[in-house]
């Protein structure tokens, strides 16, 4: 990011209650996004919701819609947050310094787990990708490791035995976006495809010492090609994947077991070490479709909840700018 876009997220929050974690993330971290009508996205991580909110609505009530403002104040807030969607309370079309922003509160606690066990495969999904972190006072930028690592395993897991470092990027970028409804009209159909290639080297940056790992356990080796491209050859022997399996998040390890019959060693604590898999392809289809249905599940509550909180006028603007970046990426 350059200075300018910094100097605007601490204007956010000197304007803002204290945060534990704040970080933007989407489309303003594009070195070629020259779109000023684009709202900045921001992540911000509180210990009590609730709390925050109360005090946020004493500092900015105008960032509310004006019913939840009037009729319910912080609890309802939190409650449609929680009860509705996914934990995640967002503000859209804030104006900060000539700006646009959104912002998107999150109790720490849920955050976290998420990042580490994908329950809801929301918030840990856009730390998947390159994110731009200003306050981190709980170091959630070493907890996500355990979050990188595993989409690292769960996309070597949907690739071919050969494949270039773009795909795999491209892979960890669209686990995300499975089985978000979205997707089928409200959203830009290349836009994996333009995260990944205007952010590569941010991606690279993130996910190069697992691939490390991996190729000093000889799970990968890399060849040089064309063009400063890099083909990525991945050992896809049943020994592999359950390595690949054994990195997933503990809630999916669970899930794919009882899927695949219950196959699984667990340790003196009774959660599952290791889910015994027939297949690379058997584990792969089945993660897939345990991601697909939890990004499903996630994303309707949580566009539910955005258009019920956002209010009318807001809630219709933000659906209309979406549509519209769908439909010219299709003509």
């Amino acid at each position: 990011m350059v200075g300018e876009d910094k100097a605007e997220l601490r204007g956010l929050l000197e304007i803002l209650p204290p945060v534990e974690f704040c970080c933007i993330y989407g489309s303003k971290l594009h070195p070629n996004n020259k779109d000023e009508t684009s709202m900045t996205d921001h992540i911000i991580g509180v210990a009590d919701p609730r709390q925050w909110h109360s005090e946020n609505l004493n500092l900015n009530k105008d960032h509310y819609a004006s019913w939840l403002v009037h009729l319910g104040g912080a609890r309802m807030i939190n409650d449609i947050a929680n009860d509705i969607g996914v934990g995640v309370h967002f503000n859209p079309f804030v104006s900060c310094n000539k700006k646009m922003v959104k912002y998107g509160v999150v109790r720490m606690h849920d955050f976290i787990q998420d990042i580490l066990r994908w329950d809801r495969f929301y918030l840990s999904g856009r730390l998947q990708k390159p994110v731009n972190i200003l306050v981190d006072k709980l170091d959630i930028k070493n907890v996500n490791t355990v979050n990188l690592k595993a989409a690292t395993s769960a996309a070597l897991l949907l690739l071919p035995s050969k494949f270039t470092e773009e795909d795999l990027y491209a892979k960890i970028c669209s686990l995300s976006y499975m089985g978000d409804l979205r997707m089928l009209f409200a959203e830009d159909k290349n836009k994996v495809k333009k995260i990944v290639r205007g952010q590569f080297y941010l991606f690279e940056e993130m996910y190069k010492p697992f691939l490390e790992e991996y190729e000093a356990n000889n799970l990968l080796r890399f060849s040089s090609a064309g063009d400063k491209q890099v083909n990525i050859f991945q050992d896809c022997g049943l020994s592999a994947a359950s390595t690949l399996v054994s990195s997933l998040p503990s809630s999916i390890r669970s899930d794919m077991a009882m899927k695949l019959g219950d196959k699984r060693i667990v340790d003196d604590s009774g959660r599952v070490r290791q889910v015994v898999i027939g297949s690379k392809e058997q584990a792969a289809e089945c993660m897939k479709r345990l991601v697909r249905r939890r990004v499903m599940f996630s994303s309707t509550r949580q566009a539910a909840a955005g258009l019920l909180t956002a209010g009318a006028v807001h809630g219709v603007r933000y659906v209309a700018n979406k549509m519209c970046k769908a439909w010219k990426s299709r003509v």
